[in-house]
């Protein structure tokens, strides 16, 4: 039995701004925790990437932690933030 997942999403530019990024994430992380019986849904946006945070917490995410040179773009190493959403 699984008790978490992690959420994935990318939009692109051209579709921007439009709200379409936090009501995909919101549709898809209540359809996980109701429908596949999961305690916590998370994600890893780089940390650079602030527009992808606020996309998140406006999709009732909270942040719980930074994960220091944890990825790798581009050949830069990135902090990665952890955000985490809980069934109530």
């Amino acid at each position: 039995e699984r008790v978490g997942a992690e959420h994935g999403y990318w939009l692109g530019e051209p579709y921007w701004g439009r709200g379409i990024a936090t009501a995909a994430v919101r549709a898809v992380t209540e359809h996980a925790l109701t429908r596949h019986d999961l305690r916590r849904v998370f994600a890893l946006p780089f940390a650079e990437n602030r527009a992808s945070a606020r996309v998140l917490e406006k999709a009732g995410f909270t942040l719980e932690g930074v994960l220091r040179s944890s990825a790798i773009k581009d050949g830069r190493v990135l902090d990665q933030l952890l955000y985490a959403r809980i069934r109530a």
